[in-house]
């Protein structure tokens, strides 16, 4: 399931979050914490699900612009080459102690 950037969600996205409550038995607090959401947000799906208005939600939502769009792969890729960086250094770190 993956997810767009912060406040974006997609369609599926949106219907396999609630499944995991659903159908899956975790807590919302469980299925929150293991998709990069919170509570309250799956919370409102859930109770959009059971009125029946789960495909009517993000309909409003403007499409982000370009810009946007970059700027949040740009933060995803600045992440991820920290995370990457912390590693390797990790790594470095390990194998020194190891000898």
């Amino acid at each position: 399931m993956k997810r767009g950037p912060k406040g974006s969600y997609t369609k599926e996205f949106r219907e396999q979050a609630v499944k995991v409550v659903l159908v899956g038995g975790l807590s919302q607090q469980e299925a929150a914490e293991r998709l990069p959401m919170s509570v309250k947000t799956l919370g409102g799906w859930i109770v959009a699900e059971h009125s029946g208005t789960l495909a009517k939600v993000g309909k409003t939502q403007k499409p982000l612009t370009e810009l946007e769009a970059e700027l949040a792969c740009v933060s995803e890729l600045a992440t991820v080459t920290m995370e990457r960086d912390i590693l390797n250094k990790a790594t470095v770190y390990i194998a020194k102690e190891s000898r």
